[in-house]
């Protein structure tokens, strides 16, 4: 099975709809979301809209902090910014949409898979996996041998040996890399609806279950309409800008 990773959609229709296509033409056959599907973008709706009819046919999908802002508690750790898109993205859903935000699980296993929007450690607290204590840290949480993540908005790969070192890189974008099961492996997959690399263009990952290998994709979209259509829904300018942030 070849499964397609994306977090971090952030209400971006736009990226959402690119991704989806590329990994049908990769030939995906199931779909990982890691949470964060709404906030900053203009397309909250069409967006839940999208996930939860994946997840009626059989994708994963956990919530991020976003999710649990709009459809509960907004966090005091949350930046302005996105707790001034908090009410109006609220506005834009239906009862049923904030149902599903809220009854998302934090985290989701299958087998040796785990998916989980922060970290495997301490998923309710939102702490970012930036560097390698903090992804070993999560890899010693489960006993998953992947463990897939979002949040950091960056893409990027972390693995641990049988010397319990933990090593990492910047993947290639479409290079495969082997994950075989005789490591631990944390996979950042960057974020579909908003990268913050100086690229524009969607991030996601895939992963052949079978062959154990992952990749990194970077798909162009028209990130100039996603960004018109934050401005016309009256959103800060900066979220806006921040789409083509080159």
């Amino acid at each position: 099975m070849r499964l397609a990773l994306i977090a971090d959609i952030h209400a971006n229709r736009e990226a959402l709809e690119a991704v989806l296509e590329h990994a049908q033409r990769l030939g995906c056959e199931r779909h990982a979301f890691l949470g964060d599907h709404v906030g900053y973008g203009a397309d909250p709706q069409w967006v839940v809209a999208c996930v939860r009819s994946l997840v009626a046919q059989g994708a994963f999908a956990v919530k991020g902090n976003h999710d649990v802002g709009v459809a509960g508690k907004v966090s005091s750790r949350m930046v302005s910014t996105a707790r001034d898109v908090i009410a109006w993205t609220r506005a834009q859903l239906g009862a049923d949409d904030l149902r599903f935000l809220q009854d998302l699980p934090l985290v989701q296993a299958e087998r040796e898979m785990l998916f989980v929007h922060a970290n495997a450690f301490a998923p309710a607290l939102w702490e970012y996996v930036t560097g390698r204590a903090a992804a070993a840290r999560s890899m010693r949480a489960t006993d998953c041998i992947y463990t897939f993540c979002g949040h950091v908005h960056l893409p990027r790969l972390f693995y641990q040996g049988a010397d319990a070192h933990c090593l990492d890189f910047v993947p290639t974008s479409d290079m495969p890399v082997p994950a075989p099961a005789h490591r631990r492996w944390l996979v950042l997959p960057g974020s579909a609806g908003q990268p913050r690399d100086g690229n524009p263009a969607a991030c996601y990952a895939s992963f052949d279950t079978t062959q154990r290998v992952l990749a990194f994709h970077r798909v162009a979209y028209d990130h100039e309409t996603a960004a018109a259509k934050v401005q016309a829904a009256g959103l800060p300018d900066m979220l806006a800008t921040r789409l083509a942030d080159v």
